[in-house]
């Protein structure tokens, strides 16, 4: 009876949540997966909430670069932060698709990802409390590798099962309620930070952050594997690297596909940036975890507000999203290297670098939103895959490559790194603008 009640429940919650009232949207997944819709819906938005506070909060460009600043580590660490953290997770993919094509119940796959992310956060807290200086920095970017590489695991598989589970009118309110209850959580806990005594608890803080992050991923891995998900194809599908290798001429003769690639690599000068602004509101925050939480507050803040502005803008023009935000991003950082070399206080406060922060992220989010669109209305159906795949490869090398950007700070200084890439920036928006318009707006 209470099992029958609870049932009723989710499918009454699930019909609320999606509009669906008096009829049941079933499109493009299993006939047999349509009954347990309801119930793979909130098990899906469990997991992927839990996965997604738990990256926020040992986030490689915020959380791991104010802990390198604490533990005197090189910033020659903290410059592949980012570039492994996203490059890690994007490379595996390329590989793992035809591999995760031979099994039938993908969630398994997932759950594997899952427990490789758990037991790589678990080993960051250990060496936090053990290790300084380049001998923790080299271990935690050991374990930073793990930790993307079951993330790009958990990516693939994911959307596979997302795919089997859920039906193609109902995913977006998936993810919709994911991001947006993912953001008030971020914000509960950047505001219970504000009252952690950091004097008395140190880089323990931390420790217990990614911890948490850890448990996280396995109460994640408990939700996602209640899921019931049909056995799917295990024969046919290309792998994603094969079909990159397959087409890698296409850069040599597609001038368009070419001069896509090279803005974006320009513009992730945008990408690799938040770190660094990270070490320069550490080295001026005089409270602690104040000016951490007060950059956590600031990122959940920032993706709420801007992407439905982001997203109209990018069916007008997405090439016109990549200007404004690659310009956004470009001037702050030019006028934050100027605020940190002459020491103007409002602007180097807590609450200013603060607000930065907040900038900086809404334009980041512009720039990953305005680049997608981009590629995806330039592309066809019988060429997306292979732009897809072949962009992601180059630009997971370059991404690499971009880790560089950690002598500059360590040879210069955090803010002398921040300007350089706003100059970058600058120089995406003047490269972007001779791409051709490929959006039409209605």
């Amino acid at each position: 009876m209470a099992s029958r009640n609870r049932t009723s429940f989710i499918e009454t919650l699930y019909d609320y949540v999606t509009g669906d009232e008096d009829s049941r949207v079933c499109k493009d997944i299993p006939d047999g997966a349509c009954n347990d819709q309801p119930r793979n819906f909130f098990s899906y938005l469990a997991a992927n909430l839990l996965g997604k506070v738990a990256d926020e909060i040992t986030s490689a460009k915020l959380t791991i670069p104010w802990l390198f600043g604490l533990l005197d580590v090189p910033a020659i660490f903290t410059g592949f932060l980012v570039p492994i953290r996203e490059g890690g997770v994007l490379l595996p993919q390329l590989v793992v698709a035809a591999v995760i094509r031979r099994v039938s119940i993908r969630k398994t796959v997932w759950l594997v990802g899952s427990a490789l992310a758990a037991l790589s956060l678990f080993g960051m807290a250990y060496i936090v409390l053990s290790f300084d200086g380049a001998e923790a920095g080299s271990a935690i970017i050991a374990m930073l590798v793990l930790f993307s590489l079951s993330r790009g695991i958990c990516s693939v598989s994911a959307k596979d099962v997302l795919g089997k589970t859920i039906s193609k009118s109902r995913r977006g309110a998936l993810m919709g309620w994911s991001a947006s209850l993912s953001g008030v959580v971020i914000l509960a806990i950047g505001l219970l930070l504000v009252k952690v005594d950091f004097s008395e608890y140190g880089v323990r803080v931390f420790a217990g952050l990614l911890a948490i992050g850890g448990v996280l991923w396995i109460l994640a891995s408990v939700i996602f594997a209640s899921i019931q998900e049909q056995p799917g194809e295990t024969e046919g599908g290309g792998n994603a690297f094969t079909v990159a290798v397959q087409h890698f001429q296409t850069i040599k003769t597609d001038i368009c596909f070419r001069s896509f690639v090279i803005a974006r690599g320009l513009l992730l000068s945008v990408g690799l940036a938040p770190p660094f602004y990270a070490l320069i509101a550490q080295a001026h925050s005089d409270s602690g975890l104040l000016g951490l939480s007060a950059l956590l507050i600031a990122n959940g803040i920032a993706g709420g507000l801007s992407a439905p502005v982001w997203g109209y803008m990018g069916d007008q023009s997405s090439k016109r999203v990549m200007m404004v935000a690659a310009t956004g991003a470009g001037l702050l950082g030019i006028f934050t290297f100027f605020a940190v070399s002459n020491d103007i206080s409002w602007a180097i406060s807590e609450i200013g670098l603060a607000s930065m922060f907040l900038v900086l992220n809404v334009m980041h989010g512009g720039v990953r939103l305005g680049r997608k669109v981009y590629l995806v209305d330039m592309a066809t159906a019988d060429n997306r895959a292979a732009y897809v795949a072949l962009s992601n490869t180059i630009i997971g090398v370059l991404m690499l490559l971009g880790g560089l950007t950690g002598l500059i700070s360590d040879l210069l200084g955090s803010h002398v790194t921040v300007g350089l890439l706003g100059l970058v920036s600058l120089a995406a928006v003047f490269y972007i603008k001779f791409l051709p318009n490929v959006s039409e707006p209605t």
